[in-house]
């Protein structure tokens, strides 16, 4: 599939660069685990000892670059859903488990390097896209539309005010914008008369 295909129906512009740079990552990611050292060393080369801990540090390896191969997939997945679903809440939700994904990524070199594993400037590489990436999900993340909600009842992913208990639906209707009400008065979701809070 290509990328134009996948973009094709994202509502924010800024997703596209962003699902991009997400596409970019997980390729990098699948590089640096293919050059990972392989599992099959002989362990009966040493004292017990040591073919345990090479046997941990070999398991551990391999669960490391399985974490970070499913967190690569999962960015470009979330991004995809966050799109697709168009509410504000469903788009802060996915934008949390995205965060979480990008940050494991990060956090799995460290644990590659520990396991035996250490290619710096490739690591270093994927830091510098990691930070790209996270300058475009600012950007993106930002012009979310806190307008449009259904009032998530666990009260993680609300707009502000909005009460996790009550039935909110935010403005879901139709595609166009409606800027008749942004000058209304006051409230987080202009339209005074019509702010639910």
């Amino acid at each position: 599939m290509g990328r134009s295909r996948m973009t094709d129906g994202f509502r924010l512009p800024q997703a596209i660069p962003l699902m991009e740079k997400a596409m970019e990552i997980r390729e990098l990611v699948d590089h640096i685990l293919e050059a990972a050292p392989e599992e099959g060393a002989d362990l009966n080369d040493g004292t017990d000892e040591s073919n345990k801990r090479r046997e941990f540090e070999r398991e551990a390896l391999k669960d490391q670059i399985d974490e970070m191969y499913g967190a690569s997939l999962l960015i470009p997945a979330k991004i995809a859903g966050a799109e697709g679903g168009d509410l504000y809440d469903i788009r802060m939700e996915n934008a949390a488990l995205i965060r979480k994904a990008a940050r494991e990524l990060i956090v799995g070199l460290r644990g590659l390097e520990i396991f035996g594993y250490d290619e710096q400037p490739y690591f270093n590489l994927l830091r510098e896209q990691m930070e790209e990436f996270r300058k475009l999900f600012v950007a993106w993340v930002q012009a979310f539309d806190m307008r449009r909600f259904v009032a998530d009842e666990w009260g993680l992913f609300n707009p502000p005010g909005v009460d996790p208990d009550s039935d909110l639906i935010g403005d879901i209707g139709g595609d166009d914008d409606d800027d008749d009400d942004d000058d209304d008065g006051p409230g987080p979701f202009g339209g005074g008369g019509d702010d639910p809070f």
